[in-house]
């Protein structure tokens, strides 16, 4: 018989309230928190004494790309699925480590990588909410072929057929709908659409909309039928407002954002996913690691009001999740998120983000991203308080010396 584990003496934040609630012992029994109070572990139990630390819910990163495997996305996709799914693993494990125990990927996790994790091949990774394969049109944000006669551009099909792991493109409303019902099919979570240029891509300008009304009424239509919701990348204030409108209830980035357009998000009801952390590790680091030129320059564009688009979501009360978007190497800064929001939202702003705002976004309310009885056990025990010094959660996991998913220990150094 399997015993209770207390962790006695924890300050506790519950993933969304501004102060800490002192003294308790939280009790964890078959991989749900049991009971929370001031009351004296049983006797069988096993006590993980946590001396005043703070105890919070695992963390959610809502923008992931697990397949990303380096930051020149044309040559990632040529590469052996084999490989990519290597990455994949390792991307999955070290995101544990950060205390990360969900993530939700946003174009190209699929059904072979969650089958792996549910079988038991790939084990101590977060628990992961896929969309599987990201729809573009014809030279969206989603088509990496490149626009020139180069020899990259040889390994593509004549006919302009064009499939890959991370995205598919469907034209015209019955194409997309068709694509959608496809990701549904094989076991999405939600779908993802490219709504606006991006950065990554060869061919798109950053500041154009991408896709018709309706088409991305058909999409939303397709996925709200079935019990999902879209997902759609924007950069542009255009591209966000007209997504809200339409339906999307999860904005990507939305880095561009104006003020009016960030209070019709809020009475819309839609979330925004920033993704700070991609951003600010573009600029130090892309360049030196692949990023291609074309989209060095377009970064050069959204850099510079990345951080204050935060201040506008705040000010307009946009629901604002937690996502981090990192692509290959670049994977180890998942963490800076944390600190780089920090620089410009109150602190309870950030932790929401990447726990009970999270948890709503997924669907999953009450039984992620919380510490309350009836909620999954996903714990982390943190040795310094993230209200006041947000580095104890932007460090890379070095300073959770606890950290639990669905009541099993990944690393326990107390």
């Amino acid at each position: 018989m399997t015993r209770n584990i207390v962790f006695r003496s924890v300050r506790v934040f519950d993933g969304e309230s501004e102060t800490l609630r002192d003294g308790l012992n939280v009790v964890v029994e078959g991989g749900v928190i049991r009971e929370i109070s001031e009351r004296p572990a049983a006797d069988n139990a096993e006590v993980v004494d946590c001396g005043g630390r703070v105890l919070m819910p695992g963390l959610i990163d809502a923008h992931v790309h697990v397949y990303a495997a380096g930051l020149n996305l044309g040559r990632v996709l040529q590469s052996p699925v084999s490989y990519l799914a290597h990455f994949a693993a390792q991307f999955l494990r070290a995101s544990l480590d950060r205390g990360f125990t969900t993530l939700r990927d946003v174009g190209g996790a699929d059904v072979g990588l969650a089958s792996a994790i549910k079988d038991g091949l790939l084990d101590r990774v977060p628990r992961l909410f896929y969309g599987g394969r990201a729809i573009s049109q014809t030279g969206g944000h989603g088509d990496f072929r490149p626009g020139d006669h180069s020899l990259d551009a040889r390994h593509y099909c004549g006919c302009s057929y064009h499939i890959d792991q991370l995205a598919v493109i469907a034209d015209g409303v019955d194409a997309v709908r068709k694509a959608v019902r496809e990701e549904l099919r094989r076991g999405a979570s939600h779908i993802k659409i490219m709504a606006s240029g991006g950065l990554a891509s060869p061919t798109d300008p950053l500041d154009r909309c991408q896709y018709s009304d309706d088409e991305i009424r058909a999409a939303v239509e397709e996925a709200e039928r079935a019990g999902s919701y879209v997902a759609a990348h924007c950069h542009p204030t255009e591209a966000v407002r007209r997504a809200a409108a339409l339906g999307v209830k999860s904005i990507e980035h939305a880095t561009l954002i104006d003020l009016p357009t960030a209070e019709y998000v809020a009475k819309r009801g839609s979330f925004t996913v920033p993704t700070m952390a991609v951003i600010i590790a573009l600029v130090e680091k892309g360049a030196e690691l692949g990023f291609p030129p074309v989209s060095m320059e377009k970064l050069r564009r959204v850099a510079d009001s990345a951080l204050s688009s935060l201040e506008i979501m705040k000010r307009a009360g946009v629901k604002m999740g937690f996502g981090t978007d990192l692509l290959g190497a670049l994977h180890v800064r998942q963490s800076t998120e944390f600190t780089l929001r920090a620089k410009v939202l109150p602190a309870i702003d950030v932790l929401r983000s990447a726990c009970v705002v999270n948890a709503e976004l997924l669907g999953e309310a009450g039984k992620l991203g919380c510490i309350r009885e009836g909620a999954l056990a996903d714990l982390l025990v943190l040795d310094g308080n993230p209200f006041e010094d947000m580095s104890v959660l932007g460090s890379g996991g070095d300073r959770l010396p606890i950290i639990m998913q669905e009541g099993r220990f990944h690393k326990r150094t107390i």
